[in-house]
């Protein structure tokens, strides 16, 4: 039996390989752990993450074509507002380019963040919509530091921040009468000088 060399080099690398998919597995995938493997052996798509909101999808193209031909991109919408909430797919025509994409297209920057790519075992109608509560993305749901490029803070925080602008508004207390002497010090400070005689 011929000897395979691939097994040597999985072993004895040092460099782990760049066209290997992460340990991440779709909850929502309806087949064994075996057929996963099986689909991302042969896939020719990419699930591609950590996008601006702003990206388009002329610069996917733009970027992904370097690994190969593009067969579709798919981009992620909100569920609720149907606008980019940012990941896409990225279908090639062939596995190979989608093997050559992880290895010089994944870690790369694009609108100034770094992108990450990943087999994908295929896209299926309805995959392109966020599966968080608000309709985005579920990291968006809980994401503590504000990310401008990601629509500012994410979904829980934006809503403890409107919430302390509430109660500061409900605590602020306007002022009901201008106690004396406090008018001719805004008129000084303003440049109007002390009323004449006759009021001018």
């Amino acid at each position: 039996m011929p000897f395979d060399s691939s097994l040597l080099e999985d072993r004895f690398t040092i460099v782990p390989r760049l066209d290997r998919p992460s340990t991440y597995k779709d909850h929502q995938y309806q087949g064994t752990a075996t057929q996963w493997s099986s689909d991302l052996a042969k896939t020719t798509t990419l699930y591609v993450g950590n996008l601006s909101f702003y990206t388009t999808e002329e610069q996917l193209y733009e970027i992904f074509t370097k690994a190969g031909e593009i067969k579709r991109i798919i981009m992620g919408l909100s569920r609720n507002t149907k606008t980019p909430c940012g990941f896409c797919f990225v279908e090639y025509y062939t596995h190979e380019s989608a093997l050559e994409c992880m290895k010089y297209v994944n870690g790369t920057k694009l609108d100034d963040r770094i992108i990450r790519t990943d087999l994908d075992p295929g896209f299926r109608e309805g995959r392109q919509f966020g599966r968080g509560r608000s309709g985005g993305q579920v990291r968006d749901e809980y994401r503590q530091e504000y990310d401008e490029a990601r629509g500012g803070w994410g979904h829980m925080r934006a809503k403890q921040e409107e919430e302390r602008r509430r109660q500061q508004d409900d605590s602020y207390e306007a002022i009901a009468t201008v106690p004396a002497g406090a008018e001719l010090q805004i008129n000084s400070r303003l440049g109007r000088g002390s009323p004449g005689r006759n009021g001018y």
